[in-house]
């Protein structure tokens, strides 16, 4: 819950540490707000230090800083550095010249080496619309016993980048039941991801799959099946975009 400060306060170190970081972005309030799905007025309140923003706030100020500044975000979130630690992935490994070999009857030849990126396959899943997905806000918090080998070129942020599959069919005939996605979870920002299918969280509803789409200044969540009513993302706060869907995989039955 946030915590109301007295006006007669002067400003607290928390609330110039978090207009400090944002300066150092280069952001205004306006597109700080839209980066973590609050109010510019909200920004406005937790920089004068009227009112402390939660502790959901702090993990996505996490997320966007790096270094000491991550740490303090964390902490302030009442997370230890021992936690956090416990829950981040080991670091995605590249294979190097890999040898690709063409298949099929006669001789093979080899026609190429690659680079291949190992991306971790999560224990999660991520619903289409009627469903409901798994309970997690942040991929980096799951862990994958598995990894799929993919091309460099397909994955444009290899340590943001993580897959999970998929439950219901109310985005086909694109996404299946059962299809796999690869997920990047450094894509976010939600004036770059119109008309793009995404994963987003939902603290009820947990992942799920959708087509994300401004229309006349309101922001969607719609399915490829008509028949499923949209949501209409801009208006819940419990919901936020998790990473954009780079890729799909599909197995044949």
């Amino acid at each position: 819950m946030a915590k109301a400060i007295s006006k007669n306060s002067a400003i607290p170190g928390w609330a110039k540490r978090i207009e400090n970081f944002r300066v150092s972005l280069g952001m205004t309030r306006g597109q700080l707000a839209e980066e973590l799905q609050y109010s510019d007025m909200a920004i406005s309140r937790w920089e004068r230090g009227i009112q402390e923003p939660p502790a959901d706030v702090y993990i996505r100020l996490g997320k966007l800083a790096s270094g000491q500044d991550r740490w303090r975000f964390w902490e302030r979130a009442g997370l230890k550095k021992t936690d956090v630690q416990n829950e981040i992935p080991q670091p995605k490994r590249a294979f190097s010249n890999v040898e690709v070999v063409l298949a099929g009857s006669g001789a093979k030849k080899a026609i190429a080496k690659t680079q291949l990126v190992a991306i971790p396959l999560l224990e999660v899943y991520a619903a289409s619309h009627g469903e409901k997905g798994d309970q997690i806000s942040d991929l980096s918090q799951s862990m994958g016993k598995e990894v799929i080998a993919a091309p460099v070129a397909w994955c444009p942020h290899p340590d943001s980048t993580s897959c999970l599959r998929v439950k219901g069919n109310s985005m086909s005939p694109y996404i299946h039941d059962g299809d796999i996605l690869a997920v990047d979870s450094s894509q976010t920002k939600h004036s770059d991801l119109n008309n793009q299918i995404v994963v987003s969280s939902h603290k009820k509803q947990g992942l799920s799959v959708s087509r994300f789409r401004h229309i006349d200044g309101i922001e969607l969540l719609e399915s490829d099946d008509r028949s499923y009513q949209s949501i209409e993302f801009s208006k819940d706060r419990e919901w936020q975009i998790v990473g954009k869907v780079l890729w799909l995989i599909r197995q044949t039955r």
